[in-house]
């Protein structure tokens, strides 16, 4: 079935129009996720900075850390891990963040990019994340986090 400028046209107008509606959603979407973003900001910046009091506050007591390496800690050894580190972090960033909620569940999905420098060595690390958050209290917990290598 052949398509006239008019029907092309109005589809187009339809399209826009649909897209529009979706981008004045999503600020909607990003305040629906009950302040999830904002404490994977949080974990984000305590890890950067190695800080031990944010760090405990963020972190739900069951905590399973998985690196991509297959190494699995606890909450008092991912701490530890990052409060005693030996390498200077240069820089730490969570792009393509994707988040969702179900009740008290919060899953983050997202790539892990850093730079540091231990010894005169630069190491630069990407990889991928899953995350899960519980809220707690009010307050979103991360509960269990799992790195993983990237499809090269």
């Amino acid at each position: 079935m052949p398509i006239d400028r008019r029907q092309l046209g109005l589809a187009g107008l339809f399209a826009l129009g649909a897209a529009g509606e979706l981008l004045r959603a999503a600020p909607a979407l990003a305040e629906e996720d009950g302040g999830l973003a904002a404490a994977v900001e949080a974990l984000r910046k305590a890890i950067l900075a190695a800080d031990k009091a944010q760090l405990e506050a963020l972190t739900a007591p069951q905590l399973s850390y998985g690196h991509s390496d297959g190494r699995v800690q606890t909450k008092a050894e991912f701490i530890d891990g990052v409060v005693n580190r030996k390498a200077r972090v240069k820089s730490l960033d969570f792009p393509e963040l994707k988040l969702g909620t179900a009740g008290d569940a919060g899953i983050a999905r997202h790539l892990y990019v850093s730079e540091s420098e231990q010894d005169g060595k630069t190491n630069n690390v990407r990889i991928g994340v899953l995350a899960v958050w519980q809220n707690q209290d009010g307050t979103w917990k991360l509960l269990a986090r799992q790195g993983y290598k990237l499809a090269a």
